[in-house]
């Protein structure tokens, strides 16, 4: 199910509409790169010099990606294509994939790389995930498939630009296996203006996004829920198309979750240390919301904790917090814990061991175990007949009886023990908006309105 409502393939989309965000264009720029207005609104110069995605790989479970188009070149690697086993990084008849793509890591090209589109992460690598063309009984079939092979080709990071209308016990399995190889999945929250998300959005352990405009203000047609994470800019989103050299402008919430994606592709190269949910952690902290809605409970149904703001993710002083972050524990794929389905012959020759009897280490304790016991009840006798000889002194050993025994440090209740910075009611409340974040003034009719 694409995503993305396209309204028309230019060579130059004319934006309409005052910005509100005080960065200008670039001088040199072509006009798709001027109305890339999202890039005004994240300002990214200053996050281009904190990160440019270098050394991350966004997997795209898209429509295969065009990696010939002059904005992509040298940044899409072969991956996948499920439509007939070829490489994913091949045209095909669609335009969405190329165009999540270049918002995650087109290049431009050009004299200084000033024409064409430009992805947030310009430096990360896209592995392509070619699914077969939406229809029916189509879109989901093998989507747990198509998530195990990401995983297991080194993404750190899988855009889901897509909603399923179900998931199936194997995709819910697939999820899980990409929580505990530490994957950040992100997912669109779907275009049809619902307030229930779908089975995949709603989904424990994902990044689900919707769309906001440039004013900050939710896109009439996102989709809502209380399981909505964050939202970014999905309206009049200029993108690549798969046709070399041409582009296009459309509205979604497959867009916002590409920037998303992008996002964290920015701080999975600066903070390489810290986990998935940490890496979700810094970008719900460091969320805005617009003018008058400050107030909100978050997370709010249509705007999670806010509208991503890249620069303020990599830059502010946000505590690394837990493992999970924001991010609930989807259940448990038994088959990740020895690399799920990639499981050598060590991982199966392991298994086999163990059902055959106990293993050596296990042997041995049982030893150790059983020497420790003898020798306790040996002291315990001797010392009983040594009492038995010499008796007790007055009141007996230790007086009138034993002490109560104080309780030691490992007996207080312990720091896991408290509730954690995610138990709190309203832990993640919206941080204070950085000078000239998203967005810094009120909005303004565009020119003809």
């Amino acid at each position: 199910m694409s995503f993305t409502r396209t309204l028309r393939a230019v060579g130059g989309a004319v934006v309409a509409g005052a910005l509100l965000f005080g960065a200008a264009p670039t001088a040199l720029a072509d006009q798709n790169r001027d109305d890339q207005w999202p890039l005004k609104a994240f300002d990214s110069q200053g996050v281009w010099k904190e990160s440019t995605g270098k050394g991350v790989t966004v997997a795209v479970i898209d429509d295969p990606v065009n990696g010939s188009h002059p904005d992509l070149k040298g940044n899409v690697l072969p991956g996948k294509s499920f439509i007939d086993g070829g490489r994913g990084d091949r045209k095909g008849t669609g335009d969405h994939g190329t165009g999540m793509a270049s918002l995650i890591a087109g290049h431009g090209h050009g004299g200084g790389n000033a024409d064409g589109v430009m992805g947030l992460a310009p430096d990360a690598k896209i592995l392509p995930v070619g699914r077969p063309e939406v229809g029916v009984g189509v879109e989901n079939s093998g989507l747990g498939e198509w998530i195990r092979y990401a995983v297991d080709h080194d993404a750190s990071i899988i855009n889901m630009s897509i909603g399923p209308s179900f998931l199936t016990d194997s995709d819910k399995r697939a999820l899980a296996y990409a929580a505990q190889k530490d994957v950040l999945v992100v997912v669109a929250s779907g275009n049809s203006g619902e307030s229930k998300l779908g089975d995949l959005a709603a989904n424990p352990g994902v990044v689900s996004v919707g769309a906001v405009d440039k004013a900050g203000k939710v896109w009439a047609k996102s989709n809502s829920g209380s399981q909505l994470m964050l939202s970014a800019p999905g309206v009049e989103i200029t993108s690549a198309s798969a046709s070399a050299g041409q582009y296009r402008l459309a509205d979604g919430t497959s867009d916002a979750t590409a920037y998303v994606s992008a996002a964290a592709a920015l701080l999975r190269s600066k903070f390489p240390d810290l986990t998935a949910g940490q890496i979700a952690n810094r970008l719900v902290k460091s969320a805005g919301l617009p003018p008058g809605k400050k107030g909100l409970e978050l997370p709010d149904s249509h705007y999670g904790y806010g509208f991503i703001q890249p620069l303020k993710a990599l830059t502010a002083d946000i505590p690394t917090g837990s493992k999970n972050g924001p991010l609930k524990t989807p259940k448990a794929d038994p088959a990740a814990g020895t690399g799920g389905t990639t499981a050598g012959n060590g991982d199966q020759q392991a298994s086999g061991q163990q059902e055959e009897g106990l293993g050596t280490g296990a042997i041995v304790g049982i030893a150790v175990g059983v020497l420790v016991v003898v020798a306790i009840i040996v002291i315990v006798v001797v010392r009983q007949k040594k009492n038995d000889r010499n008796g007790p002194p007055p009141g007996g050993f230790g007086g009138p009886g034993f002490a109560p025994q104080q309780p030691g440090p490992y007996q207080q209740p312990g720091p896991y023990q408290q509730p954690g910075p995610y138990q709190q009611p309203g832990s993640y409340q919206q941080q204070p908006s950085a000078p000239g974040a998203f967005p810094p003034a009120p909005p303004t009719q565009p020119p003809g309105q």
